[in-house]
């Protein structure tokens, strides 16, 4: 039942960190984020508390090991959404085609000086990067490699 807690506790501090690494991003480097970002953060978001879960059920280990997979699964969906994003940014296919912004609720001259008021920010451009690997890539690569070790602790667990 090792790999089991060490899969849980993948499953729950991966998407942490890396929501984490993404909100400091944003809001202590003024990296704000594109449409595409916004996508891996929500399979993050769904990764957490479903990982919680598995941690409120631990005592019954199958039902504790579905809540670990699908946690692991929608880390897995962020990395997957990492690397496409990545794929973008570096030239290799292309993304949005146009930009998009969610404006509050208002009349329309309020809603027109939100959406330009606005960042924009484009999809196809990494703002930052570090050894040529953008925040994009990094969560792809990091997110693919937390997903698959999930998977495999949870084979582990499974043949124990």
């Amino acid at each position: 039942m090792k790999s089991l807690s060490l899969a849980r506790a993948l499953a729950l501090i991966v998407p942490i960190l890396m929501l984490a690494g993404a909100y400091g991003f944003q809001y202590l480097g003024g990296l704000h984020p594109c449409e595409m970002c916004w996508w891996q953060r929500y399979a993050h978001f769904a990764a957490v508390p479903l990982a919680l879960v598995a941690f409120i059920v631990r005592a019954r280990a199958c039902v504790s090991a579905l809540f670990v997979g699908l946690a692991g699964l929608a880390v897995g969906v962020s990395g997957l959404i990492g690397l496409f994003h990545a794929g973008v940014e570096y030239g290799w296919w292309e993304g949005l085609t146009t930009c998009s912004t969610t404006p509050a609720a208002g009349n329309a001259a309020d809603l027109l000086s939100q959406i330009m008021a606005s960042p924009i920010t484009r999809c196809d451009v990494a703002p930052w990067s570090l050894m040529g690997i953008s925040m994009a890539g990094y969560n792809g690569l990091l997110s693919s490699a937390a997903a698959l070790a999930i998977l495999a602790l949870l084979l582990k667990a499974r043949k124990s």
